[in-house]
């Protein structure tokens, strides 16, 4: 596929085969970030592990000091008085068995993240199958099935992400905007990392850190020099 004209430019400002260091790359990702739109930064690491061992598992959250420069639309499944805390705290949707069928029968997914009490887990259960796929199944361990919605709810509309690997055994997370400018991407960027490198299972073998990349929306992919960072 053809790329276009700003693109052919961006990629003149890389030197070829070259490892950056995390503020370079994060300078470079900026200026490379010619859209008309403010495009997300998005940084992609992949790992030394084997995904399909449940010992290898690499997931977690973690919340991004300068937010991801998205608003973002929280569901939360909840009853009585937990559904009056997640009101209050400022969830886009509340409900129980009437929005897991919205979500079946409609094929709604007008939200970004979803938040459940341990006892709505059944019900939400019943519609793993749609939720899964697109990554937007709560888990304990990133914090989304949780008795405090509240807190939930506020880690999440000030940057919370959740990081996971997809099947290449790559992490593929937002660290904000190209707007944002070097210092707060890269106050993202080394939050985002540290959680990745903390996380590393004990069953991973020779080198974790494969590979690390930086792009913009519409920019090319900038590599980092992963030993910089271990």
């Amino acid at each position: 596929m053809k790329k276009g004209k700003k693109y052919q430019d961006s990629v003149k400002l890389l030197e070829k085969g070259k490892l950056y260091d995390p503020a370079d790359a994060l300078d470079l990702v900026c200026k490379t970030a010619t859209a008309k739109f403010d495009e997300t930064v998005e940084l992609h690491v992949k790992l030394g592990v084997d995904s399909r061992h449940a010992d290898q598992q690499v997931r977690g959250a973690v919340v991004l000091p300068n937010g991801t420069g998205k608003d973002v639309r929280v569901l939360v499944f909840a009853r009585e008085g937990k559904a009056d805390e997640a009101k209050a705290a400022g969830a886009d949707y509340v409900g129980a068995e009437e929005l897991a069928q919205k979500i079946q029968s409609e094929n709604w997914f007008d939200f970004d993240v979803v938040v459940a009490t341990p006892d709505m887990m059944g019900v939400v259960g019943r519609i793993g199958r749609v939720l899964g796929p697109k990554g937007l199944m709560p888990n304990p361990k990133a914090g989304t099935v949780t008795p405090d919605v509240a807190k939930a709810i506020a880690e999440i509309k000030s940057g919370k992400i959740e990081y996971r690997l997809d099947k290449n055994n790559i992490i593929h997370c937002p660290i904000g905007k190209a707007s944002f400018g070097v210092e707060k991407l890269a106050g993202n960027f080394d939050a985002l990392m540290s959680a990745v490198i903390k996380a590393k299972p004990a069953a991973a073998k020779g080198q974790y850190l494969r590979s690390v990349t930086v792009a913009s929306t519409m920019g090319p992919g900038i590599k980092i020099n992963p030993t910089k960072l271990a």
